[in-house]
């Protein structure tokens, strides 16, 4: 197909690389080295065409002749161009060198265009500017609701807390109270390091350990020692003698370890002879 068919297709029916403005008709073809939609810059309708392109930062010259045309895999031949921007030009007028003066002209400033804005790029790269960073809305709606439901569960934190605290004082719940074990524990260490703080400089007294035991102890040995006996501790087994004139003094004998079932009787005489008999059991 002739190449004149071609951009009859094109400018009169369908492409649908082109686009229609009211400064112009533009094209979005990727290998267009001009931008604009006419006969000379069409990519498909030139059976011999070359342009520059762009990949990552380094040029490549695309070169298209008709010879190639039926292998479309094939079609395009890319020449790496070097950064130095006067030896690209040499790269550029080797390979092109039997090429269209016209096309090799627009191709050579299509380079330099390319080149100007590799070197703003390198400049704005190491400038320091304000980076403009773009918060979604619903985000924030979202985070902004999250934040009202964690207030709102704080307050109802704290008047649960308030209010079992003053059940407390009240006795309401008795010796076992029957509420969440979490906000308990924190209102018993409250309430415990509140009563630490009021008695911290209190001063007390306290007896020392064992000491009632030793007194006691000290005591049935001095009883032991001059002769007093308690009958809680000892049962014993009397031997009644009586002399005239006196009172009759029972003289004991202990028997430890043994219990006895004899009725102890002791007889006493007043100050006027008058015996008196007292029976233990």
């Amino acid at each position: 197909m002739s190449d004149e068919v071609v951009w009859h297709c094109i400018r009169h029916g369908h492409c649908s690389f082109m686009a229609k403005f009211t400064t112009g008709i533009l094209c979005r073809n990727p290998y267009n080295m001009t931008g604009i939609c006419n006969r000379s810059s069409c990519p498909l309708a030139n059976s011999r065409y070359a342009t520059i392109r762009d990949h990552d930062g380094i040029f490549y010259l695309y070169m298209k002749t008709a010879e190639r045309s039926h292998m479309p895999n094939k079609l395009w031949e890319r020449v790496k161009v070097p950064k130095n921007y006067e030896n690209a030009m040499e790269v550029i007028n080797k390979h092109l060198e039997f090429w269209p003066k016209l096309l090799v002209h627009k191709i050579k400033q299509r380079l330099t265009k390319m080149t100007q804005y590799r070197i703003r790029m390198r400049k704005l790269q190491l400038k320091v500017r304000e980076k403009v960073m773009i918060v979604p809305r619903k985000k924030m709606q979202r985070d902004r609701g999250r934040m009202e439901k964690a207030e709102r569960a704080a307050q109802i934190d704290k008047s649960i807390t308030s209010e079992l605290l003053e059940r407390l004082n009240r006795n309401m719940y008795g010796d076992i109270p029957n509420i969440p074990l979490k906000p308990f524990r924190n209102i018993t260490d409250k309430m415990v390091s509140e009563y630490d703080k009021e008695h911290e400089n209190e001063i007390e007294y306290v007896e020392g350990d064992g000491i009632e035991e030793d007194m006691e102890d000290m005591e049935d040995f001095q009883d032991l020692c001059s002769g007093d006996i308690v009958q809680d501790d000892l049962i014993y087994q009397p031997v009644t003698k009586k002399q005239k004139g006196t009172c009759s003094v029972s003289s004991f004998r202990p028997i430890i370890g043994t219990k006895s079932r004899k009725v102890i009787t002791e007889v006493e005489e007043d100050e006027h002879n008058n015996p008196r008999q007292r029976t233990l059991a």
